[in-house]
């Protein structure tokens, strides 16, 4: 089993702002952490995914990779609107355990989406072998389809099923409508069933309303194209523990064919981040 998605962090409230004081996020979020947690889990390897907009983080984290025989792969973040990107992005390209670029795009207004240097910048990604995660909310669904458009030649993987607004017992239309439309794009590689426990309005967890949408993703993207992902530990906001998503994860899988739970939990991510 190998989580398409979850951060480390050392943390401070300066250099993490988002993160709520108190919380059990507040708190240094390490390899030793991360070990206790996938082993736990029974979890093999692990794609970590930046959680800052620096450069040094991205450096950072294929530092920890390097320490790690856990992470196989490491989704960092890069300046893409800089005219002189392509030095650091080379770079880092070369390390054999970079795969991926990520900018947090919920957080930008649509026009951030399709400006010229932005484009410009992920434009560079495909010659590397670089793939693109997509961090998106439902709302953001309009705009994200004309990026993927823009980029053809750029392999996208989309973050927490693009975060849908999830009201128990309801699939929300719009999401519906709006995965339905990138799931015709090629370039979407994957799909993370990521982030959903932080996303559901409701006080209480619903687990069948999370098997819905999970259900509705598999439907539109087939189970060759999800894969399964943590976000840890983020869901420690709505969760216990690390565990808890994970047997959540195999009890969505567990009624389909034994290649098709093999390609969600293992085999999509390999494939998608060529870990």
């Amino acid at each position: 089993m190998i989580d398409s998605h979850h951060h480390l962090w050392s943390y401070s409230a300066e250099e993490y702002p988002w993160i709520p004081p108190g919380s059990p996020l507040a708190q240094n979020q390490l390899l030793p952490e991360l070990e206790m947690a996938t082993t736990a889990a029974d979890v093999d390897a692990t794609v970590v995914v930046q959680a800052r907009q620096i450069l040094a983080e991205s450096t950072w984290l294929l530092s920890l990779a390097d320490q790690s025989e856990i992470i196989a792969g490491v989704v960092g973040w890069m300046p893409l609107i800089d005219a002189n990107v392509a030095d650091p992005l080379s770079r880092l390209a070369a390390h054999p355990k970079f795969k991926a670029v990520r900018h947090v795009l919920q957080e930008e207004p649509d026009s951030y989406f399709l400006r010229d240097d932005f484009h410009r910048g992920l434009s560079l990604l495909p010659d590397l072998d670089l793939r693109y995660d997509l961090l998106l909310f439902q709302r953001q669904l309009p705009v994200a389809i004309q990026l993927v458009d823009r980029q053809p030649d750029l392999g996208i993987i989309i973050d927490h099923i693009a975060k849908p607004e999830i009201h128990k017992g309801k699939i929300d239309p719009t999401w519906r409508a709006g995965m339905a439309e990138l799931a015709r794009r090629d370039n979407i590689l994957g799909v993370k069933i990521s982030g959903m426990v932080t996303e559901v309005c409701d006080a209480e967890i619903d687990e069948s309303t999370l098997r819905a949408y999970f259900a509705e993703a598999l439907a539109l993207f087939g189970p060759d194209r999800l894969m399964f992902g943590t976000d840890w530990p983020v869901c420690l906001l709505r969760i216990d523990d690390y565990k808890t998503w994970a047997d959540m994860a195999r009890r969505f899988v567990a009624d389909l064919a034994p290649d098709e739970q093999h390609a969600i939990l293992h085999a999509n991510a390999v494939r998608c981040y060529d870990l």
